[in-house]
């Protein structure tokens, strides 16, 4: 019988998806690693065609990207999502498909029975996602990117945002804060179940009272003139906070416009902590100490567990839900009270 992939990676002691690296040479390999793939590959007498064939379980090497842009939401808080499953998809040699047609049914019925796809990635997932049902009817692998108490049978992963909540605390209430502001996402995301953002709030207000400390949850909103119009009330309806957490993209964006116009200099006058990625920092020159989100290491794992659902099946482990753990980046934006 002729050696697979899956015999090459055991006996190169390596997986499944960095033979394939190997062979496609979509992604870098160690010179020590890619030895022993082809001193395995020539033990075995494994081939570059026999390979093809092994990897060739999926006919369009195209993912399908599961999304829906919504009209009241911040536009480049999904796309920082969307970059990372992208690149990785094309480091294992597979294009990308984005579907946001909201008949969720007609959509999976059109791109996985028809084939248009070998596996999909569900983006912006919700508590009681919709989509899962139908997908659930599918043959292709699929991989959330998201919390959903209904994920059964399904791969996710997503922020561990309980402990992204604590942290901010924690760093406040270490610096001498006792009564600290909460910006959270707006209303709609509460009630579409963004889990997100009832993980973080509730996390931090658990934190928060173990610290004895005062906490204010305010909603934040998603578009100008609104998001300034509820934090400016916020700060009014609790003029003693001396530090503030952010878990808002649209508002820790729009912040030191809005802190300027204020009159409010950071962290002299106030501490802020933002829940954020370091490219999304970047991309909008906060200068605030974050909690980084980590949507680059959130895309990766899904595509690869993706891809190795499609490239050997056979192999695959049981379907797993993971939390990421958050990062920390200390900008300066907060200080230790006297």
């Amino acid at each position: 019988m002729a050696a697979t992939i899956r015999d090459v990676a055991r006996a190169a002691g390596v997986t499944v998806s960095t033979v394939s690296y190997a062979l496609s040479g979509k992604r870098a390999i160690s010179e020590e690693t890619r030895e022993r793939i082809q001193r395995a590959i020539a033990e075995l007498d494994f081939t570059p065609n026999a390979g093809a064939r092994a990897l060739a379980l999926s006919q369009t090497n195209v993912l399908g990207l599961f999304l829906q842009f919504e009209e009241d939401e911040f536009a480049p808080a999904m796309l920082q999502y969307v970059l990372p499953v992208s690149t990785t998809a094309r480091t294992h040699g597979f294009d990308l498909l984005m579907v946001t047609d909201p008949d969720v049914d007609a959509a999976v019925r059109r791109t996985t029975s028809s084939s248009m796809v070998d596996g999909v990635v569900l983006l912006d997932v919700t508590y009681d996602d919709p989509r899962l049902e139908p997908l659930r009817q599918t043959r292709q692998p699929v991989a959330l990117i998201g919390y959903a108490r209904n994920a059964e049978g399904f791969d996710a992963v997503d922020l561990d945002f309980g402990e992204a909540a604590r942290i901010a605390v924690d760093h406040l209430v270490e610096l001498g804060h006792r009564e600290i502001l909460l910006i959270t996402p707006p209303r709609h995301v509460f009630e579409r179940g963004g889990s997100y953002a009832w993980r973080f709030r509730d996390a931090a207000a658990e934190r928060a009272a173990r610290h004895g400390v005062q906490l204010h949850p305010v909603e934040g909103d998603s578009r100008q003139p609104a998001l300034g119009e509820a934090l400016a009330s916020a700060l009014d309806r609790f003029p003693d906070v001396t530090a503030m957490v952010v878990h808002n993209d649209a508002t820790i964006a729009a912040l030191p416009s809005l802190l300027h116009e204020r009159g409010l200099s950071v962290p002299d006058d106030l501490s802020v902590v933002g829940m954020f990625s370091a490219e999304f920092g970047t991309a909008f020159s906060l200068p605030y100490t974050s909690v980084d989100t980590r949507p680059e290491v959130l895309g990766e794992w899904a595509v690869n567990r993706l891809v190795d659902r499609i490239t050997d099946p056979a192999s695959a482990q049981a379907p797993q839900v993971r939390l990421i753990a958050p990062g920390f980046v200390d900008r300066g934006s907060t200080q230790r009270l006297s």
